[in-house]
């Protein structure tokens, strides 16, 4: 991705928070028929060289992951538009136009599938445990019949993802005056609190 200096981002703690905070990535291969794109759950591992996900077995995109070639996942975080009526710039010299701001997080790697039932349990688990931990009563895996949980694995294809390439982009105002930053995180902090909390950030 086009990637100005100001908006890279490749420190782990920060790419792996968006991952987790917004895990269905799109899953992009190219195959036979061209590009082909899902969109997908994924669970980033802790040292963060791995993606896991899981797909339907009748999904056809699973024969582009066969081949094994290097595929494309992007996460996008919070996104806004950026009136120009939030700079300070606007009231000094009118010179402002409107931009986009987003954190975004891109992963390439070569994919391996799996049907290995241990995995698909622990990928399973370990995604819901992930997903359910702000319920107030959070729902198990273990709270299903065992059959109906074998059936369910029975119909998916494990995917792990080998990570060559993880970055991401903060657009966030950094080429941005102080004043302006701060006119953008007043207009941002009800609707975009993750976005205004980024924006100016070195």
């Amino acid at each position: 991705m086009y990637r100005p200096e100001a908006f890279a981002e490749d420190r782990l703690e920060p790419i792996a928070s968006l991952i987790q905070s917004y895990p269905l990535g799109l899953l992009i291969t190219v195959g036979a028929d061209g590009p082909a794109a899902n969109p997908v759950p994924f669970e980033l591992s802790p040292d963060g060289r791995k993606l896991r996900a899981h797909l339907a077995r009748a999904n056809p995109q699973l024969d582009d992951l066969r081949r094994g070639e290097p595929v494309l996942v992007v996460f996008q975080g919070e996104q806004s538009y950026i009136t120009p009526s939030w700079y300070a710039t606007k009231q000094a010299t009118g010179k402002v136009v409107p931009t986009w701001n987003y954190l975004m997080v891109q992963a390439r790697g070569r994919p391996a599938l799996t049907n290995d039932a241990d995995w698909l349990h622990d990928q399973i688990d370990a995604l819901t445990r992930q997903m359910e931990s702000a319920q107030p009563t959070p729902w198990a895996v273990t709270d299903a019949p065992d059959g109906y949980v074998g059936a369910m694995l029975r119909g998916i294809v494990g995917v792990e993802i080998d990570i060559q390439d993880l970055r991401g982009k903060w657009k966030a105002g950094q080429n941005k005056t102080a004043d302006d930053r701060a006119g953008v995180r007043q207009g941002l902090s009800a609707s975009h609190p993750a976005l205004a909390a980024a924006t100016g950030e070195a």
